[in-house]
């Protein structure tokens, strides 16, 4: 750091993290980029790291792009890359649905030539404790390595799922999966196992799929609360259709309703329901804006899991796997709750709870394997130094229950209800905020857009007409 050299710091690198840096980079920010990521690849993270070619994304090439403004930009380089040759099962109809790891290679080649001349430096560590300094703000990593910045951008992921509590009897028990998506989570099965998946979205999904690709042959069983699974892709593709803000919902009912409204004018004219999802998709943003703090709460509470089931499509070829599973008996899916877990010599005896007055029916099984999606409200103690900055009053958790409290500009906000001005919050964290922040169109964009508004904090800081580690800020709008 130095008075004409100021340091921006990503904590974290995956995608999010990954493609802050990479439009900084690209905009010639006047800065140095640290992008702080353990993993030997930026830009893969999680969901995009895996070597799992059984495991692939939900959406089509054409709408998953690192340039918001170029949407075939991946379905280009798929092709030109040899990927797709090398993967012929990733055509379904009019799309490509590509594998993971191909996503993270393209990710990994536009950032690997801005880290070698330069432009971004990649810390291979994680970060274990933030500061405030009298000049911004002071980082530690797990190596020990320290250095201060002007600007820190968090680009954390969504903490691991939580064992559930009706499950912490099975906690130190070797049959539990506790994360089915971390790295070998599945591989001590041997494919007879009797397999209890708790959750049934995308990631109970794409464990049904790689048990399948290695011959698994024991019974799958599938339980949510709700039953629900997530649904598949128009048969072909509608233009998105429906305005939902020019007239915006104030409340999770009347959102509600003029979705189903739209839905059904869809369906009476012969198309399906995908493009109305779609526009609401588009419009998330602006949706999510326009509803009272009420009516977030209640959304989240009472209707993600029904929007989360249909936003959130599974890919044909997932599909046709959960499909011909379920036909053939060995997958079920069940409404259910978990009551209450044992372990012995003969397997893992779990409680399965289909209502809340009448009591549940035990199951046996040699595998439990929970996939129930990220634990929210964990953020501040799944990661050190967020709980760090919590305590001294930087950070907070927002009050909707989807991660950190962000102003309109990107900013972290603390108790205080006060941005602040150099710490920016990038990727799903912001959702309470912004809504619509889990697709990956929806991510890339909001990734440029918290690159803008750290350009512009930087250009202040150069103009030295209000430097960006000055307490009061910039006066903005939460």
């Amino acid at each position: 750091m130095s008075a004409l050299r100021p340091t921006i710091a990503i904590v974290g690198g995956g995608f999010s993290g990954a493609a802050v840096a990479y439009h900084l980079a690209r905009a010639h920010a006047p800065a140095d980029i640290v992008v702080f990521e353990p993993r030997a690849r930026l830009g893969a993270g999680v969901a995009y790291g895996c070597n799992d070619p059984v495991l692939r994304i939900n959406v089509p090439a054409t709408r998953m792009s690192l340039l918001p403004d170029d949407e075939t930009h991946f379905a280009r380089w798929l092709a030109a890359s040899g990927a797709l040759a090398q993967d012929p099962e990733a055509r379904s109809g009019d799309d490509d649905f590509a594998r993971r790891q191909d996503f993270g290679r393209y990710m990994d080649e536009a950032l690997r030539p801005l880290v070698a001349d330069g432009r971004v430096r990649h810390v291979r560590s994680p970060v274990v404790s933030v500061h405030r300094t009298c000049g911004g703000w002071f980082l530690r990593d797990a190596a020990g390595e320290e250095i201060e910045a002007e600007l820190v951008v968090i680009a954390t992921t969504h903490p691991d799922p939580t064992v559930p509590p009706e499950l912490q009897t099975l906690r130190d028990d070797a049959r539990l999966v506790p994360d089915a998506l971390a790295d070998g989570a599945l591989s001590r099965l041997s494919g007879k196992e009797r397999v209890l998946i708790v959750g049934s979205g995308l990631t109970a999904a794409d464990v049904v799929a790689t048990l399948d690709a290695r011959g698994h042959e024991g019974r799958i069983v599938m339980i949510s609360r709700r039953g629900l699974r997530s649904l598949g892709h128009a048969p072909r593709r509608f233009p998105a259709e429906g305005d939902f803000v020019s007239d915006p919902a104030r409340t999770a009912s009347s959102l509600l309703r003029k979705v189903r409204e739209a839905v059904r004018r869809a369906e009476a004219e012969g198309r399906t329901w995908h493009p109305v999802l779609d526009a609401v998709r588009a419009q998330g943003t602006e949706i999510w804006r326009a509803l009272t703090p009420k009516a977030r709460r209640k959304v989240v509470r009472r209707l993600r899991p029904v929007w989360d089931i249909h936003r959130f499509r599974i890919a044909p070829q997932t599909e046709a796997i959960l499909d011909r599973k379920l036909a053939d008996g060995s997958l079920a899916l069940h409404k259910a709750r978990l009551g209450t877990a044992s372990a012995d010599a003969e397997g893992l005896t779990v409680e399965l709870r289909t209502s809340l007055q009448s009591g549940g029916s035990p199951d046996t099984f040699d595998a439990v394997i929970v996939a129930t999606g990220p634990a929210h409200r964990d953020i501040l103690r799944a990661q050190a130094y967020l709980g760090g900055l919590a305590e001294g009053g930087f950070v907070a958790l927002d009050d909707v229950g989807l991660g950190l409290s962000v102003s309109g500009k990107g900013r972290a906000v603390g108790p205080s209800s006060k941005p602040e001005p150099t710490l920016f919050v990038a990727g799903p964290l912001a959702r309470g905020t912004f809504g619509e922040l889990m697709g990956l169109p929806q991510v890339s964009e909001y990734a440029e857009f918290i690159a803008e508004q750290a350009l512009d904090e930087l250009a202040r800081w150069r103009r030295r007409e209000d430097p960006p580690y000055h307490a009061a800020g910039v006066p903005e709008e939460v």
